[in-house]
């Protein structure tokens, strides 16, 4: 178990990889090879939406990042993506076109991170991200919530049986990230997800778990348990995230270790992704985060009495070989 791959997820940097700026792409291949050296196997890389067009247009630019990576010496670095669904790019719209657009989008994604060599993408591609319904103003809570949710579920299950057969001739499995009501109004938990996956055939499309949503909004050990048993009896755990409730540092935090991570290591031998949400400005009133910055060596001064972004990745990785070599001794 201590040797499973792990990942740091590039949100400690940025939401937007710049595939395009060359000046970027060195900053990447520094962040990478710094990483690397303490153990990392591979990444996260988050895939920025387009403001409008052709999403498809997108996927040279991330062809180019490989190859720049490649030539950079990180040809055996591993790669996921974490991608968002927007309002412009909704799959659970009512309206047809609306969804037409949304698979397009959905498909451009899932080019990318095969142009990426990756095989795995996640985030939460069901709902809209941080987008809560209302009503006359009102914003919708509870029975009035799931009761406008349901038809908006059934609507994109042909979607996502769709995207799932695109996916798998892609060499891509596509993981639904359950996100907590802290966040978003649904999926909020691995059982929704599952449910919603009733009516998607293709295995092709699955569950992302991460520790922090777990802890967040999940209904409790016993439920958990059964709902990662049940992921993996349908060959839907797709993708693992360890993350703080706070997204900070994991060295330290409030991961019930042994709680999350024992059902998962033996029905799952995908990489364990290491997600902290650095107080970069994207992030900052999204996650409502007051803890200063991870600062960022190469790009920001140092901050006395503040870690910088290595510091804590470097922590994480620790942190987390020292909790698989507990669970594999005991």
């Amino acid at each position: 178990m201590s040797a499973r791959d792990i990942y740091l997820s590039f949100f400690m940097f940025t939401v937007d990889l710049h595939p395009d700026d060359p000046q970027y792409t060195e900053v990447v291949v520094r962040h990478m090879t710094k990483l690397r050296e303490m153990g990392y196997t591979g990444f996260d890389m988050p895939v920025f939406p387009p403001a409008a067009g052709d999403p498809h247009a997108d996927v040279p630019r991330y062809e180019k990042l490989r190859k720049a990576l490649d030539a950079a010496g990180l040809e055996d670095v591993g790669l996921t993506t974490n991608v968002a669904t927007t309002p412009a790019y909704n799959p659970t719209s009512l309206v047809p076109e609306e969804r037409e657009t949304a698979l397009a989008y959905l498909k451009s994604r899932v080019d990318i991170t095969a142009a990426l060599r990756g095989t795995i993408m996640a985030g939460p591609v069901l709902f809209p991200y941080n987008e809560f319904p209302t009503l006359n103003g009102k914003p919708l809570w509870s029975d009035a919530l799931q009761d406008w949710l349901q038809p908006r579920y059934r609507v994109a299950q042909p979607l996502f049986g769709e995207l799932g057969e695109y996916a798998a001739d892609m060499g891509v499995r596509v993981a639904i990230e359950p996100v907590d009501h802290w966040e978003t109004p649904a999926p909020n938990v691995a059982r929704d997800v599952l449910d919603f996956l009733t009516g998607v055939s293709s295995r092709h499309i699955g569950v992302a778990l991460d520790s922090s949503h777990v802890v967040l909004g999940s209904s409790g050990p016993e439920a958990y348990r059964r709902d990662i048993q049940d992921a993996a009896d349908q060959q839907r755990l797709h993708h693992v995230q360890v993350s703080p409730p706070d997204r900070g540092e994991v060295a330290d935090s409030w991961i019930p270790w042994r709680t999350f991570l024992e059902p998962v290591l033996p029905v799952y031998d995908g990489p364990l992704l290491i997600e902290v949400f650095n107080a970069i400005p994207a992030f900052l009133t999204s996650l409502r985060l007051t803890r200063r910055k991870f600062w960022i060596p190469t790009e920001d001064e140092p901050v006395p009495g503040v870690p910088s972004a290595y510091d804590v990745a470097e922590g994480g990785i620790k942190k987390l070989r020292s909790e698989l070599a507990t669970l594999h001794a005991t």
